[in-house]
């Protein structure tokens, strides 16, 4: 069992609580940011995240600032970085129900979507 598995089961937990699509709709877009960011906070205090070349090799999706950084010739630290935590797609996200976030794979933008 590698480090990320029981994260990984925390997280397919957790979501398993929301399979009811009406709920996850009706829930206001700011709340999923916040909820989004408390949890990647959490899974950073139990160890590091997994880095951006690795999450992009395994085929999952990532945004602009993401691609730039797994594309910096930059260390493994740096690529386990949590963009997010300082982009300001965060923030609106947070901050507004409607937040004018564009870009793919901003799980920001997917929240306003869903």
């Amino acid at each position: 069992m590698n480090s990320s598995e029981p994260n990984e089961r925390f997280f397919e937990d957790l979501a398993s609580a929301f399979d009811d699509d009406a709920a996850e709709s009706a829930m206001p877009s700011k709340l999923k940011a916040k909820a989004y960011s408390a949890l990647v906070n959490r899974q950073q205090e139990s160890g590091p995240l997994l880095g951006l070349r690795d999450t992009y090799a395994e085929g999952r999706g990532l945004c602009v600032h993401e691609h730039l950084v797994r594309i910096a010739p930059v260390g493994t630290k740096a690529q386990q970085f949590n963009c997010c935590s300082i982009c300001h797609a965060r923030v609106l996200g947070e901050a507004l129900e409607n937040p004018p976030i564009y870009w793919g794979n901003c799980p920001y933008a997917g929240f306003k979507r869903s």
